[in-house]
């Protein structure tokens, strides 16, 4: 008879190689570089309030009461102060996958392909994370925003065309993964209508936009 099979305990799970690197990766040098020098930071103040406005006046002009607010990948929170200002009444959920801007802010720590939240938001804020991300967890990013928001996605991302036409080399972060415009709005296009400038509205959310204010 031959002896019982013996179970061999599975071991933990551990980090492979490339999710160690991204933990490193997004630590105080980068913020340094891409975010507190001024000579090679992404964004100014004055453009980051800019932005703050555009998405506030866009909300309002959909109609849309902003009770709940969620950033996906919030960074050191420039957007946040100047959406808090605009929106005083709405919770503001900031979630972020660096652990060092977690431990230096507070922020959530998270990542947005695999956040749960128990109610959904009415504004969700996605800009300029996704390319860091690679396909596979690019497209359970994108599916989470339908289940996130149920009312305005304020959605941006890095484009191989962005990267050779649009960008300045030195404030740009060109160790990305590269799709195209086409491919993001394939997938959003399918929770989502595109209203134009980075904004896009939950299909059967009680908004209302004319037919050319939407693409």
């Amino acid at each position: 008879m031959s002896p019982p099979l013996r179970r061999i305990p599975r071991r933990p799970r551990c980090a492979s190689r490339a999710e160690a690197g991204r933990a490193a990766r997004f630590d105080r040098d980068y913020y340094r570089r891409f975010y507190f020098n001024p000579r090679t930071a992404v964004a100014t103040r004055e453009e980051t309030r800019s932005r703050a406005r555009l998405i506030a006046a866009l909300t309002a002009h959909a109609g849309l009461p902003v009770r709940r607010i969620l950033e996906a990948g919030c960074g050191t929170g420039m957007l946040r102060a100047a959406l808090r200002r605009l929106l005083p009444s709405a919770h503001y959920v900031a979630l972020e996958a660096s652990e060092y801007l977690c431990e230096r802010y507070g922020w959530q720590h998270g990542r947005i392909e695999a956040y749960r939240a128990r109610l959904p938001f009415d504004l969700v804020i996605c800009y300029d994370v996704l390319q860091y991300l690679d396909k596979r967890a690019a497209q359970r990013a994108l599916e989470n925003f339908g289940r996130l928001c149920r009312g305005v996605l304020y959605f941006s991302a890095l484009t191989g065309l962005d990267l050779e036409r649009n960008c300045d080399p030195l404030r740009t972060d060109a160790n990305v993964h590269l799709r195209s415009a086409h491919w993001y709005r394939v997938r959003l296009k399918r929770r989502f209508r595109e209203a134009g400038l980075g904004f896009w509205l939950r299909r059967g959310a009680p908004l209302t936009l004319w037919e050319l204010e939407c693409r």
